[in-house]
């Protein structure tokens, strides 16, 4: 795998960007380069600054058992 370089991508576009499913806000992950929409529970992944809005290439939020650390 090429190495990729973890861009941020800019502020004003992703003021714009809703979830492609829900059309909530998302909340960007910098640590993880992703975007998260907490009401779908899916994270779209952001390459080399550009967010990849495809449900396809979105990766699943794992459910916090309650209690549990993290």
């Amino acid at each position: 795998m090429d190495s990729v370089r973890k861009e941020h991508p800019d502020t004003k576009l992703l003021e714009l960007l809703v979830c492609p499913l829900t059309y909530a806000p998302l909340t960007y992950d910098a640590e993880k380069g992703e975007l998260i929409s907490e009401k779908a529970r899916l994270a779209f992944p952001v390459r080399d600054g550009i967010p990849i809005m495809l449900v396809s290439e979105a990766r699943q939020l794992e459910d916090k058992a309650p209690g549990s650390a993290g």
